[in-house]
């Protein structure tokens, strides 16, 4: 409509929650007995002990704490926000101070030189380094440590910032979507179900490989049109401001020789996102020992750049301070969850689901259980919390349709990995499109036919695998 403009993140969010809170008040809720289960560690729902409840409507004042408890609350699914919001600050604070040293301007313009004249070809690069670590271990939270590195480079390279962003959200979600030995994902969802986390993996890995092939094309057919003819880009108004942003301290460095502090910087850089990474995957850190290493990590490139105390104070305030808005908005999108939690809808969610299921034939079923899944994983974003929550109850009703259990949870991690490219109430999406200042109705236009031929494939997949 001429006129209309699409609201921010935030408004989005919050009507959001103002939504979920309206429903408590009409939708007859119920909850599932629970019961400890050792292995995961976490309270499972135990199928066909759904009962109705007392309900728990939402108000006012719930819908105003709902942003603020989004960062402090935590359920049996998963953490409040406030540790990957500090997470994104501290991010934001190193950045600002490799940024002043100007060594990231020159490392681009390495990669550059090399990359010359092959520049499309770090799309399929790097997103296959993003579904690795995606199908490893679950990249989703520490991947927005990487936006403000790859965004200054697609620019360089003549693209766009919708282009950077895709190279990674898509990158991890496609990872995801096909997780082999994801332990946040594939492991918790195989145990919930009562099976071994190997059974179906000639399948999921069949799955990572397509997708990623269908998403690497997506990408460099948008990519080659944007760098062929800007007019062509979904943000092609807001081009040239980008650059200015993303590209405010950069400046031709073919004629400039590095120094030595800006190649110790460089390696510095490179090995404090190693230790990340190895932290994440093999030491089992999550957000505050991350957070920590960044704070470590710019007070050390602070000393080596021999900056003063002053300047390295004011250039981590500055950097934390570009990300603010991105850590309020992990915040509000949690904040959803909490209402839902609170109102019981979830489970309700649930409930209706199981009685969708019943008396289908297995290529219906696999299907059907695909689409719930995909309707949970807005409600419950957290892969391992939508593992915990629908495992126990879906596995078991594949054994009287004659469908596999693992497959039901390829079916599982199919749908949230699919969900998760554009769900609103993931923070790593909203926080994601945030830093790369990509609206979310353009994340959306520029996603729907991806979606819908990752959906085809998908559901061809699931219903050959009734059949093997």
């Amino acid at each position: 409509m001429k006129g209309f403009r699409f609201p921010s993140a935030f408004t989005i969010l919050f009507a959001l929650i103002a939504l979920m809170a309206a429903l408590t008040w009409v939708v007859p809720v119920g909850q599932y007995e629970r019961v400890h289960n050792e292995e995961l560690g976490k309270d499972v729902p135990v199928p066909g002990s759904f009962a109705p409840v007392e309900s728990n409507p939402q108000g006012l004042e719930e819908i105003a704490l709902a942003p603020i408890n989004g960062f402090y609350d935590s359920d049996s699914y998963e953490a409040g926000a406030i540790d990957v919001a500090l997470f994104v600050l501290m991010l934001g604070g190193f950045l600002g101070v490799v940024n002043a040293t100007g060594a990231i301007d020159h490392g681009i313009q390495r990669i550059m030189d090399v990359f010359e004249g092959r520049e499309q070809w770090l799309i399929p690069i790097l997103m296959a380094l993003f579904a690795a670590g995606g199908t490893v271990y679950g990249m989703a939270e520490e991947s927005l440590a990487f936006y403000a590195i790859l965004i200054p480079i697609m620019l360089r390279a003549g693209y766009d910032t919708v282009t950077a962003v895709a190279v990674i959200m898509l990158g991890c979600a496609i990872g995801t979507l096909g997780s082999t030995i994801n332990p946040f994902a594939t492991v918790i969802a195989s145990d919930a179900a009562g099976i071994a986390f190997t059974e179906g993996l000639g399948l999921r890995l069949f799955i990572l490989g397509g997708g990623w092939l269908i998403c690497v094309i997506y990408v460099m057919r948008y990519a080659a049109r944007v760098r062929a003819d800007m007019s062509h880009s979904l943000v092609k108004d807001k081009h040239e401001d980008n650059k200015k942003h993303f590209l405010r301290n950069s400046a031709d460095r073919h004629s400039q020789e590095m120094t030595l502090k800006e190649d110790i910087t460089l390696i510095l850089f490179a090995l404090v996102f190693a230790i990340m990474i190895w932290g994440v995957a093999v030491a089992g850190w999550w957000m505050a020992r991350m957070a920590a290493l960044f704070i470590v990590a710019a007070i050390v490139v602070g000393l080596v750049n021999r900056m003063k105390e002053q300047d390295l104070v004011d250039n981590f305030v500055d950097g934390a301070r570009d990300l603010l808005g991105v850590a309020l908005i992990i915040g509000l999108a949690r904040g959803i969850v909490v209402i839902m939690d609170a109102g019981h809808l979830s489970d309700t969610a649930l409930a209706w689901s199981e009685g969708l299921v019943a008396d289908l034939s297995p290529i219906v079923f696999i299907n059907v259980v695909y689409w719930i899944e995909v309707a949970m994983s807005f409600l419950v974003p957290s892969s391992s919390g939508l593992a915990v929550l629908s495992m126990p109850i879906m596995a078991p009703l594949g054994d009287f349709a004659g469908v596999s259990r693992d497959l039901v949870v390829t079916a599982f991690q199919s749908a949230s990995g699919l969900v998760n490219m554009i769900n609103p109430t993931f923070a790593v999406v909203m926080g994601g499109l945030a830093i790369g200042r990509v609206p979310y109705e353009t994340w959306l236009k520029f996603m729907w036919p991806l979606l819908l031929v990752l959906t085809v494939f998908l559901m061809a997949v699931l219903s050959v695998g009734t059949m093997i």
